[in-house]
């Protein structure tokens, strides 16, 4: 039987997906790819029909992969990012294990690490911040009361909002119950795609800063001390190369 692939096409940069995910992808004969979020560029050259899902409900990919698996084909099913968070491939894989299709889930490179790396910084920094929470506000999808960006806030760690630039206003109200108002905040918008932005102050400005800029999807929010790493040093050493530091490989 035929196998389904789901892939993480990472944050928008066509080299930015992985030697194993461009590989079936360049082999695959049936390509279903999130049509208003992957880079076109990903798709050039390739033998597969294509289809894109913007507009399909879960059943219809469904019963596309379900038609294609019992051709013989190769299926390809291309999502943006990585796959392990807001991707919905949870729900697409239980239809397939009701029908028996077998599939494998192939990572990709996360928006959320892209934007760490345009940065040019670590979200981790010794002494200030070792945990990133990765979150999205409440909108039409629910998120459970415990993990209210006003809860999640109050740990005051390194913060990666997902799907909420449009709700600006209600992400700064959220935030400023555990954060303080001069808090360092990066939105990025469309990271490593040729349009990208980005955005640097203080969580007192962010409205301003979002709505200045013209941003209004597509986006990340950063929030934590961590990101003035990006600016200036902090004097924040980690043990691991530090001169008298001893472990199994350095005396």
């Amino acid at each position: 039987m035929s196998k389904v692939y789901f892939i993480g096409a990472g944050p928008g940069d066509p080299e930015l997906i992985t030697i194993k995910g461009r590989k079936l992808l360049d082999s695959a004969d049936v390509v279903i790819y999130a049509g208003s979020l992957v880079n076109p560029a990903l798709l050039k050259g390739i033998k597969a029909e294509g289809y894109s899902s913007a507009s399909m409900t879960l059943d219809e990919t469904t019963e596309l992969i379900q038609k294609s698996v019992e051709s013989g084909k190769k299926i390809a099913r291309l999502h943006t990012g990585d796959t392990s968070f807001y991707s919905a491939i949870s729900e697409q894989i239980e239809k397939l294990r009701e029908l028996n299709i077998e599939y494998e889930v192939i990572p990709g490179v996360s928006s959320a690490m892209a934007g760490a790396a345009i940065l040019g910084q670590e979200l981790t920094i010794p002494e200030i911040s070792q945990t990133v929470i990765f979150t999205r506000i409440e909108g039409k999808t629910p998120v459970p009361e415990i993990e209210k960006l006003s809860e999640l806030a109050r740990h005051r760690a390194t913060m990666v909002i997902f799907l909420s630039v449009g709700m600006i206003e209600e992400v700064k109200g959220e935030l400023l119950q555990g954060y303080s108002e001069n808090t360092p905040v990066v939105i990025i918008e469309k990271a490593t795609w040729k349009e990208q932005k980005v955005v640097r102050g203080q969580l007192k400005d962010i409205v301003r800063l979002v709505k200045d800029a013209g941003i209004k999807k597509t986006a990340l929010i950063y929030v934590g001390e961590s990101l003035r790493a990006s600016e200036k040093s902090l004097g924040k050493e980690s043990k691991l190369y530090h001169r008298d530091f001893k472990h199994g490989y350095r005396k």
